[in-house]
């Protein structure tokens, strides 16, 4: 296991204490100040800094930099409440040129190999999103197993600092409420991956908004619609929601499989995405379908339908309820194929046996993504919602925009090279899959 029975401790801890807010709303962290930084009121952190009982921020999960201003990857953690945090960094080194990308929590994708030269600083601003499992006094999400060690369920926010030669000389966190939140529900397609190889296209969207929107991310592997309310997500999501925030529902991947009496896409699915709706209605919220990915299953070059008649009632049910819809199930299917059927494997977890420390056989896996895969389906999904002109969209950075303007947008027919991508690995890993096929 890659974080030890202390971790464990914290969590039980965390769920007790959690509805305790904490007294400090914003902190200042000084790493390797560069020339043109300079906050005498922030925290100098030291290697020693670990986060631990007794100290409420640190480094974390893995050694402490020998010296913060090598190009060491590292993790610092803050002990925080659930909320909204906007999270300040100024990247850069006053003795070296730098190469930076910033992940947060479970992965979320936010900076991305960011080039600094020797002596510059570059100041970015995102907004992450904290929550523990605990709802209130009496009721909490009902977390998997294998939930138990993510880091979007701990007792803290977690900034980690990779690239190619990292330099971070700067940390500030302060909450944020403000802002809208989108509220992301689904399962393994969705769901933040802590691991590597996995991925989904919910820890990627986060890369192209700016601080304006907060992206939570409750989604995870295995559910359906109806479980995912029964396990209290969607309450959770909804016990945060606001009026102005937006909730995207991803699913029918694993309703299919569900059967008995009452299951079918027209019946119990269609009844829990009406759910959905009317629940974040209530609360001022706006609800956004998006159909769920296919299946890597070719014949004769062309993608096999698999979904049944799952796509279709959630297209009727938004048609119905007015909800905007999102046809990612038929953008996946071009993507696949523009791809073809060989090449379209380096989408996927596909990996011959040693491919990652302690891989003892081979990844063939046509369900779950890799992070090329899912940075490309993440822009499937921006893309869907600049078809429906959706206000989050003001949210957008503008080097999304630059690169993909009104006139060329991302098309899945055309996806961006593999070899063009670039993708720094955590060092936590993973054989066993995720959840659903």
């Amino acid at each position: 296991m890659r974080r030890d029975l202390s971790f464990i401790i914290y969590h039980l801890f965390f769920i007790i204490s959690s509805l305790v807010p904490a007294c400090a709303q914003s902190w200042d962290f000084s790493f390797s100040p560069v020339k043109r930084v300079k906050n005498d009121a922030a925290i100098q952190v030291m290697p020693a800094d670990r986060y631990a009982a007794g100290r409420d921020y640190g480094f974390d999960f893995i050694d402490s930099p020998a010296n913060l201003d090598t190009p060491s990857p590292f993790f610092f953690s803050v002990r925080v409440p659930d909320g909204n945090y906007r999270v300040t960094l100024t990247l850069g080194s006053r003795k070296r040129a730098a190469v930076t990308t910033v992940r947060a929590e479970s992965r979320r994708l936010f900076v991305e190999n960011l080039a600094t030269k020797k002596g510059e600083a570059q100041v970015v601003s995102f907004v992450v999103h904290k929550h523990s499992p605990q709802i209130d006094e009496r009721r909490s999400m009902r977390l998997k197993p294998r939930e138990l060690t993510k880091l979007n369920f701990d007792d803290r926010l977690t900034i980690e600092i990779n690239g190619d030669a990292p330099a971070c000389a700067a940390i500030h966190i302060e909450r944020d409420d403000s802002v809208p939140t989108l509220f992301l529900c689904g399962n393994s397609t969705v769901v933040d991956q802590d691991t590597e190889p996995w991925a989904s296209w919910g820890q990627m969207i986060t890369r192209w908004f700016g601080d304006q929107i907060a992206v939570a991310n409750f989604a995870e592997s295995g559910e359906t619609a109806s479980t995912f309310i029964a396990a209290n997500r969607l309450a959770k999501a909804l016990s945060m929601m606001k009026a102005g925030d937006y909730l995207i529902a991803e699913f029918g991947h694993n309703d299919q499989k569900q059967r008995g009496p009452g299951m079918g896409a027209y019946y119990n699915f269609a009844t829990a995405l009406k759910t959905f709706i009317d629940e974040t209605r209530a609360r001022g919220a706006t609800p956004i379908f998006v159909t769920p990915t296919q299946r890597r299953s070719f014949k004769d070059g062309r993608i096999q339908e698999t979904h049944a008649d799952y796509p279709e009632a959630m297209e009727w049910v938004a048609r119905r309820e007015n909800v905007p819809l999102i046809d990612l199930h038929s953008m996946t299917r071009t993507f696949y194929e523009a791809l073809g059927e060989e090449q379209s494997k380096r989408a996927f977890v596909h990996y011959p046996a040693g491919s990652y420390p302690g891989q003892t056989a081979d990844f063939k896996d046509n369900t779950h993504f890799n992070p090329y895969g899912a940075y490309e389906l993440a822009k499937c999904v921006i893309e869907g919602m600049r078809q429906l002109n959706l206000p989050l969209l003001d949210a957008l950075r503008p080097d999304y925009l630059q690169r993909y303007p009104a006139t060329a947008p991302f098309d899945p027919a055309h996806p961006d090279a593999v070899a063009d991508f670039h993708w720094n690995d955590s060092p936590f890993f993973e054989a066993e899959k995720p959840d659903g096929n």
